[in-house]
């Protein structure tokens, strides 16, 4: 990744020490060497068998969760940051993901998923479903959605892997709430490490994301009843989706946790990380001592 960004996340101590401690993999399951593959961080105990999987949103990169997998690591979790390769359709995606999932042997997993990638983590568990072969144990959907019928472009999505670069960069930015408006300094950092990830990535990878994004699509919750359990987050300040998307994934999974932040903005993971680790960890902590515990921790009885 380029060597010149100057954001405060990307010159922090802790952003170098990701860099430099947690190796990247890029995982090739196209024979045809047509793409570049998956790239992945795996990091935390490998005798963990169902680990969490971390999902990006359309402006985000494998690296975006690097404060989750330090902290969760260093807890005994294994935790996955998982980008995937441009693919064109929600179902190319879940046959993707269930292909780099076999690839890596793990027969179950934990998701979190932030945005885009909350919206693809359900169609996951819809998709492995719908074959019998469930593979999501829980779900942690963070600033997410249930139907991408909310976002405006959805007119003219099959147009949008003929447009250029900067256009659809300007696409993703004009979802970005300015970072004027905020006088947190944590989130404004935040703001800008995400726009400077947007720099790096490539014309398929926007077309194909906002594709996915603005197609047609919508969740059929009542395949969730398998899941074992399910944390919604959302921050109570200024973010791309607003109150009622809020409102509607509350209904539709109204036995759901909810992990609520007074703010945050987009990317509370980023800017709110000490909190979201808390909650993850809270999330799942109850799978300790279990077949589906995503560590290595023991707990303890009296």
């Amino acid at each position: 990744m380029n060597s010149s960004y100057s954001s405060g996340i990307f010159q922090s101590p802790e952003y170098t020490s990701f860099r430099c401690n947690v190796p990247l993999k890029q995982i090739i399951l196209d024979d045809t060497g047509t793409n570049k593959g998956w790239r992945v961080y795996d990091t935390g105990p490998r005798s963990v068998e169902t680990p969490m999987v971390f999902l990006h949103p359309v402006s985000g990169r494998a690296e975006v969760f690097f404060k989750q997998l330090l902290a969760l690591s260093s807890k005994g979790y294994r935790v996955i940051s998982a980008e995937n390769p441009p693919y064109w359709s929600v179902t190319e995606w879940c046959e993707g993901f269930m292909q780099l999932l076999d690839h890596m042997d793990i027969k179950q997993v934990h998701l979190f998923g932030a945005s885009l990638g909350g919206f693809l983590a359900q169609k996951f568990v819809e998709f492995s479903t719908i074959l019998h072969q469930p593979r999501v144990v829980s779900l942690f959907l963070c600033n997410s959605f249930t139907d991408t019928a909310i976002f405006k472009y959805k007119d003219t999505a099959v147009l949008f892997w003929i447009l250029p670069a900067i256009v659809l960069r300007k696409m993703v930015l004009s979802n970005f709430s300015s970072r004027e408006t905020f006088y947190d300094t944590q989130i404004m950092d935040s703001i800008d490490f995400m726009v400077e990830l947007i720099e790096s990535l490539s014309q398929a990878d926007l077309a194909s994301r906002l594709t996915i994004n603005c197609l047609n699509s919508r969740v059929n919750t009542s395949l969730m009843r398998g899941l074992k359990s399910v944390t919604l987050m959302d921050v109570f300040d200024d973010y791309a989706l607003g109150s009622p998307i809020k409102e509607n994934i509350y209904k539709e999974y109204p036995d759901a946790k909810l992990a609520q932040l007074k703010s945050g903005g987009n990317f509370p993971y980023l800017s709110r990380s000490d909190e979201v680790n808390l909650h993850l960890q809270i999330h799942l902590r109850k799978y300790d001592g279990t077949p589906f515990s995503a560590s290595d921790n023991i707990p303890i009885t009296e």
